[in-house]
């Protein structure tokens, strides 16, 4: 193996220690070795910064493992050309011997450029992607909140859900606190109560609440009603303070906003999981694949075989097919996208391919910081037609002559 850089260290991390190796010495000799254990704390990793400054390194390299990685990237950053090594990759290199250490492992193939770093974003995109993932997270718990009330209710033999379209609505809550509460609603309180937009009449309204409500029952649903309001709380916190972070990517962010299916929420989650330089991904597809929606084409002897998707960024996977879902009563490219692809091979390629169409245009988008530009519904249709329509003019201008196809002709 040929060496490139000529002082580089491998870490190989640790709960408790982590254990680093230097490589230095010229390009076409063998490297001496350097190997030292220094603790996790702030004191040991700060020391281990400065052993790898004495030895003038220029590259270090660990493995992506847990968490452990994190507070040795966030003190080594900016001192040092970092690279996180995925773990599998470096088990499928070929070459390593059983009684190779870990960290003098990483360092051999850092050193010859076999290292390919996994995208770490700049450390504003890394707080961004902790505040989008926890009010996501947040979200899944108020609704399983608001599930366990509905499911109160029906115990209750409160038909609430039966006339109104969402129970925590101006109305719904107004009704719920009343209950919790204790109240007497008579036909007077329950008029001020409901919206003068809600469609069913107070007396349907009046049947619906006159159920069999016990203490037990109030005591449940303000537990689940106290808890939902501190989640809603907390959400609030956090789309404020996700706000702040966003503040330096307003362009950006108006720019994902354009594409159908995505609101600011969702383009928020972009930017937290896929950062906005494009350049960190090779292509379209690099980038596609990273999110784990690019399917690999497996084909043996003419027959194709059964394709997967690789687990990828699971935020981001998640909520590109989610805009996609938001598409479907749409009259765009992505919607068609999936529709077509969905009449072929069914709901789940359909919407792995349209999330992997959803994310080429994102990136595209970024890339060139130009805003979206609908194509059209039947933007593929056009697009093969005309391309039909080049390689007659082309195969008449050698002389065939075409006849129309019974297609054409009907």
């Amino acid at each position: 193996m040929e060496a490139m850089i000529e002082r580089c260290a491998g870490l190989d991390v640790h709960q408790e220690t982590v254990v680093a190796c230097v490589l230095f010495g010229p390009l076409e000799k063998k490297p001496k070795t350097s190997i030292e254990t220094f603790s996790t704390t702030t004191t040991g990793l700060l020391a281990l910064s400065d052993w790898l400054a004495t030895l003038q390194v220029s590259d270090v390299v660990m493995e992506s493992t847990g968490v452990y990685w994190k507070p040795i990237w966030n003190i080594l950053e900016g001192s040092f050309h970092l690279v996180l090594a995925n773990a599998r990759h470096v088990k499928n290199v070929p070459g390593r011997k059983t009684d190779v250490k870990d960290a003098e492992w990483l360092a051999k193939l850092l050193r010859c450029g076999l290292i390919e770093s996994n995208f770490v974003p700049p450390e504003d995109i890394r707080d961004l992607r902790d505040l989008t993932r926890y009010r996501k997270k947040l979200i899944h718990h108020r609704t399983s909140e608001q599930n366990r009330i509905h499911k109160i209710l029906q115990d209750a033999n409160i038909k609430l859900t039966s006339v109104l379209s969402d129970i925590f609505g101006v109305s719904g809550r107004r009704i719920l606190e009343a209950i919790l509460n204790g109240e007497k609603i008579e036909t007077d309180g329950l008029r001020k109560m409901v919206d003068w937009r809600t469609k069913a009449s107070i007396t349907d309204i009046a049947n619906a609440i006159n159920g069999r409500i016990r203490r037990h029952h109030r005591d449940m649903l303000r537990y689940h009603w106290e808890h939902m309001g501190y989640l809603e709380e907390t959400i609030e916190e956090l789309e404020k303070q996700i706000d702040q972070l966003l503040s330096p990517y307003r362009k950006e962010v108006e720019l994902l906003d354009g594409i159908p299916g995505v609101n600011k929420a969702a383009a928020a989650t972009f930017i937290a999981e896929m950062g906005v330089d494009m350049s960190v991904f090779k292509s379209a597809k690099h980038l596609a694949s990273w999110a784990g929606v690019s399917p690999g084409n497996y084909e043996s002897a003419g027959k194709k075989k059964t394709s997967k998707t690789t687990q990828g960024n699971k935020a981001l996977k998640t909520m590109a097919v989610e805009c996609v879902l938001a598409t479907s009563r749409q009259n765009n490219r992505i919607a068609s996208h999936r529709k077509r692809i969905t009449k072929r091979q069914g709901k789940m390629k359909g919407r792995i391919a349209s999330a992997h169409l959803l994310l080429t245009i994102a990136y595209n988008i970024l890339k060139t910081g130009e805003p979206y530009h609908e194509l059209g519904s039947n933007y593929l249709e056009e697009k093969q037609m005309n391309k039909e329509l080049k390689m007659i003019e082309y195969l008449k201008k050698k002389g065939y002559t075409i006849a129309p196809s019974e297609q054409q002709t009907a």
